[in-house]
């Protein structure tokens, strides 16, 4: 019989560190966001010391005194963290009368696991006192120990190299495993991929039933779970939120409600269509796409077996495992990135179209296949020729070990260069 035991996840070094340290250097207040389990209390843990106390908002005597005195509390604080302080909003405003009246940075180190932008008075209570940076679940390079600098090194025009003998460690079974496993550290410390599904299904649960709860009023809770489901077999997809809501008994407005609860917990987003003015026939409908592909596979019942059997259904989680993997390396990059699909009328399409601040394009296509394809290129060619001199590239990531030129700023790389390399 295996094992299936727990052990205590391993202390991972998490480059958005260095980005909170700058922040707090130089603002008044930081916020770090991101699902629950992702890592953020241990990170903000490491800023506290004798000058910084530590609060959190799960202790009950804690929240109690943020919600009925958030005056007092504040001021009875000098440098802090408070975690989870979505679940008091009431302090955001004390937090900015007390920083009106004392501007020295990094007073307020903030965390929280829900959107909180979206709360009344809040967007404006802080604006231009606060720094909000997002932290997400692990990214493959900060497990495995790679430098991380993925995107920097395409938009310089540089595309990455894997060792093949570290690169074939990650192919095939490996790479499936990898991906099924996702980046939550707690998933990660279970033994077995049954204990690992156990821990998702208990923590999508347990953000319905707490979480939900306290952000909106659902009407319908128990169609949340069926909802979720639906959501993620169409992962990859356009969103039809019409054709969504009537699988679960829903009218669309409800689901497109429901849809922002998701976001707002960093279960999912919708990826918006790029578009310049030079595109007349795109399609202007998102992509669903999830930010933990072990998520995901719990959420569909995907495992190493069925993948083995039939590796269809591996592709779309695949696409939202890279899609996490851009997000979290664009959260602690030099560089300022948004993320995009691109699919118009002749159904052309792209997975993800990364722009930096400059209005510097790279596609991005995913393949779960050990081989490439020239036909696998002809949405990053139509890409290229709508960015123009703003094109800095296409990639087709592939279960390979090599990177090859495929044509003027087209490569093939395998997708261990986005951890590896």
């Amino acid at each position: 019989m295996s094992r299936t035991s727990t052990h205590p996840a391993p202390l991972y070094h998490r480059h958005l560190q260095p980005r909170i340290a700058e922040a707090l250097a130089d603002t008044p207040v930081v916020l770090l966001s991101g699902p629950r389990q992702a890592g953020k209390t241990t990170l903000v843990r490491q800023f506290v010391g004798q000058a910084r106390r530590y609060l959190t908002l799960d202790d009950a005597a804690t929240l109690l005194s943020a919600r009925q005195d958030p005056t007092g509390l504040v001021r009875s604080l000098d440098t802090v963290v408070i975690d989870e302080v979505q679940r008091a909003p009431e302090l955001l405003l004390a937090i900015k009368q007390a920083v009106d009246e004392d501007r020295r940075p990094g007073r307020f180190l903030l965390t929280r696991s829900a959107n909180l932008m979206t709360l009344p008075k809040v967007a404006d209570s802080l604006a231009g006192r606060m720094e909000t940076l997002a932290l997400l679940p692990l990214a493959a390079c900060e497990i495995h120990g790679g430098n991380c600098r993925w995107l920097e090194a395409l938009f310089a025009g540089e595309p990455p190299r894997v060792q093949p003998l570290a690169g074939r460690a990650h192919l095939g079974p490996a790479l499936v495993r990898q991906v099924l496993c996702g980046g939550y550290p707690e998933a990660l410390s279970r033994d077995s991929a049954r204990r690992r599904a156990a821990w998702a299904r208990q923590y999508v649960d347990a953000l319905i039933q707490r979480d939900v709860r306290e952000m909106a009023s659902v009407e319908k809770l128990d169609t949340l779970p069926r909802l979720l489901r639906a959501l993620a077999q169409m992962a990859g997809q356009i969103c039809n939120l019409a054709q969504l809501a009537g699988q679960v008994g829903l009218d669309a407005k409800t689901a497109g409600k429901y849809v922002a609860l998701f976001e707002q917990l960093f279960l999912l987003r919708r990826v918006a269509p790029w578009s310049t003015n030079r595109l007349a026939r795109i399609v202007k409908s998102p992509k669903v796409q999830f930010l933990d592909a072990g998520l995901l596979a719990s959420l569909i019942g995907l495992t190493e077996e069925k993948v083995a059997q039939d590796r269809g259904p591996f592709g779309p989680v695949l696409e939202s495992y890279v899609y996490g993997e851009i997000l979290k390396q664009a959260s602690w990059s030099e560089g300022d990135y948004s993320v995009f699909m691109y699919r118009d009328k002749d159904q052309v399409e792209v997975d993800f179209v990364i722009e930096d601040r400059t209005g510097g394009v790279l596609g991005v296509e995913v393949k779960a296949a050990a081989t490439v394809r020239l036909a696998d290129f002809s949405g990053l060619k139509k890409l290229a020729s709508l960015a123009g001199q703003d094109f800095r590239g296409g990639v087709v990531l592939y279960d390979g070990t090599e990177t090859l030129p495929i044509g003027p700023k087209l490569w093939a790389l395998p997708l261990s260069s986005l951890w590896l390399s």
